[in-house]
């Protein structure tokens, strides 16, 4: 088994945990966009989950390159925003750092692609979704739960 230089922390500290899951989270979601480049969940010019919800939330479509900067902030803000609130839950419950961050990173996919956002009429069904967009979102939402966790393991130690 493979050990770690990094130590988990003795006094849990939420700002630190939220602070080390902020920039696992970034640092994440940029390994997860690149896996997606490699193996692309859409591939019938289906629109990207960001983008659809940028057009949803500002109630009318988007040009294009307004469209592109607010799916963007959106991608990069959730990414963030899921990474930090993984960090917090970190400090306090250490399990769920089980399987180096898979585990988060597949419990993630399941609250957005396949429970959020058919609610919210942005992606199908997790039912109605290709083989190839689910085995896709589970192989990049790995990716990102395991570079969450690995940076956010070594971020969190260099804070204590």
């Amino acid at each position: 088994m493979e050990t770690h230089s990094v130590t988990e922390p003795t006094h849990p500290s939420l700002l630190k945990g939220l602070a080390a899951g902020a920039i696992a989270g970034l640092v994440a979601t940029a390994a997860k966009s690149i896996a997606e480049k490699l193996y692309p969940p859409r591939t019938h010019g289906e629109p990207e989950p960001p983008a659809a919800l940028a057009e949803k939330l500002a109630g009318h479509p988007l040009a294009a390159p307004t469209k592109t900067l607010a799916a963007e902030g959106i991608h990069w803000a959730f990414g963030a925003a899921a990474g930090a609130a993984y960090g917090a839950i970190a400090e306090f419950y250490p399990a769920v750092t089980a399987k180096e961050g898979a585990e988060f990173g597949l419990v993630l996919m399941s609250l957005t692609h396949e429970t959020a956002l058919p609610a919210l009429g942005i992606a199908a069904p997790a039912e109605s979704q290709t083989t190839r967009e689910h085995t896709s979102e589970a192989a990049t939402h790995i990716v990102y739960g395991v570079v969450a966790e690995r940076v956010r393991r070594s971020v969190r130690g260099l804070l204590e």
